[in-house]
This record gives C-alpha cells, structure tokens and sequence, in this order.
C-alpha cells in the first residue's frame, strides 16, 4: 500500500490533523457541523459530559455524549473551501492510520449532519422554518474537481437546470448531489425539503446587490419558478454541496437541516434565530439518538 507523503498528510507534532488539531480517538461517529464557532457550545450545552474540547483558527470542536450516544460537534467556518478542509480531514482521522501515512483495511463510516442558517428562495417558507436539504446544488465548483464527481451527481437533474437558466459559461459547472436516504428520513419529520443551493458568496452569488451590478440580475426569480423532476429550489446557504459530494464520495452519511433566517422573496429577517435554532438542535439530537 502507497504510502502518503508528508505535503499531502499533514500531521502536527503532537499526533493531530494539520488544521483541526484532532487525534482520531478525539471524534465520534456522528458529527454535528455548524459554520458559526460559537453554535458549538450552543450544541454542547445539550451533552449530558463533554470529553473533548479543541480550538484552532474558526475549528472549533467538543466531543461528548447525548442520551448516552458519542457525539462531536465542529464548526467549519464559512464556505465550501472549508468544508474541503473539514471532511477529509476527519475522514482522514478515520481511515488513515496517521503513523504509517496509510489507508486503513477497515472503512469506518462518519454521519454528518450540518445544522445551519439560510435564505428562503419561495415565498411560503416562513422564517423559522427548518428546511432539510433532499438535493444540494453546488454552485461552488469544489466537487468538480475530484475524480468520480459525476458518478454521485444527478446529471439528469444539471442538465435540465442548465437549459433552464441559460447558465453564464465562465461560472463553474452546477453539481447536483442527494442526501442519504436513511438519515433524511429520519430528520425529515416537520422540515419543509427541497433542492439547496450552496452559493460560493454571501452577495453577488447569491443574488444580492449592494454597488456591484451581477451577471444574471433574474437568477432568483428563475431559479425560484424552476422545479426538477417535482422539487422546488428552497433556500441559499454555503456549504451543503461540498459536504454531499464529499462524503458521497468518501463513503460517509450526510444531511443538512437549515432554519430560514431570511426570506429573500419576501424581504423578512428572523426577530430570534438563535432561540429557534436551539429548538432545532434538540430536535436533531434526539432523533439521533432515539
């Protein structure tokens, strides 16, 4: 078996991963990903102990137990670079032994479960509302440039998005990628669902504009009118695309549950997001660990 070089694997002095500065004892099986460093402490204030706390740059992560199941939760930062970052390296700390720099005989599967914060791009989706992400649409490009991206992508789904929006050639090619059956059917109870968009930007990529003009000044409203194959566009967020298509591709479980914070269509801003948000988070737990 290959081993991997030292550019490619970087482990810190102290046996950790380069940037989350975990040790593969340090996370559990089921991972909770939040953006905000902060929500980590949000979450963990629900664990009946905490066993691990780490911190390096926006990484912040707490390992404990809830209903007396293992679980860690890591925020990611913003961004599907980040998400780049975070997914391989814990499926690193999962299934590379860190001390021979090799692939490990035994896969050891990950859940991921991303509990964040989005826009609503339909004008019936109220703020507040958890919106659990049946496809991620990657306007990111970061799938793109891994092999095998378009054996876990909907290219039938791509296609017919493509000819829908008339879609500026320069801009990376959107990537469509389903959640895991299994964990969205359980999460799915009381959530509106619907195709995500990840955008690789807060403004611009989003539709927003402040001084500078976009390229397409009707993206919303065509990706609003457009459904694909009876699933309509829910809501803008930036990182569940890259955590479906990495994982698919590693062999991991994924799911995301966003609470809409702001309705774009109607120009709405959640008046308490946090408190609702913790609802939500209690939510996820317990049917985690039912």
């Amino acid at each position: 078996m290959a081993q991997i070089q030292a550019s490619e694997l970087i482990v810190n002095p102290d046996g950790s991963i380069f940037h989350l500065h975990l040790k593969p004892e340090e996370i559990a099986d089921t991972i909770i990903l939040v953006g905000d460093q902060n929500r980590v402490d949000v979450v963990a204030e629900f664990f009946d102990k905490v066993e691990v706390t780490k911190q390096n740059r926006e990484f912040r992560t707490k390992t404990g137990t809830y209903n007396g199941s293992r679980i860690t939760v890591l925020s990611t930062g913003i961004g599907t670079d980040n998400i780049d970052i975070v997914v391989n390296e814990l499926d690193a700390l999962a299934n590379i032994d860190l001390d021979k720099r090799e692939v490990k005989d035994t896969h050891r599967q990950l859940t991921f479960v991303r509990i964040g914060t989005s826009g609503a791009l339909q004008a019936d989706i109220p703020v507040d509302t958890p919106v659990i992400s049946k496809i991620a649409c990657g306007f990111d490009g970061l799938l793109n440039f891994y092999e095998g991206r378009d054996k876990i992508s909907n290219l039938a789904l791509e296609n017919q998005f493509l000819d829908h929006m008339g879609y500026y050639k320069k801009l990376a090619v959107p990537y469509f990628v389903e959640s895991d059956e299994d964990l969205y059917g359980i999460l799915k109870p009381g959530c509106t669902e619907g195709i995500t968009i990840s955008a690789p930007g807060f403004y611009g990529p989003q539709g927003r504009v402040l001084r500078l003009d976009i390229k397409d000044g009707d993206i919303n409203e065509k990706i609003s009118n457009l459904e694909l194959d009876g699933d309509r566009f829910t809501n803008y967020e930036m990182e569940c695309s890259a955590i479906y298509g990495l994982s698919k591709l590693l062999g991991h479980r994924a799911v995301t549950i966003c609470n809409i914070i702001a309705n774009r269509k109607r120009g709405e801003y959640s008046k308490d997001y946090k408190t609702e948000i913790k609802k939500t988070i209690k939510t996820v737990l317990d049917r985690l660990t039912y």
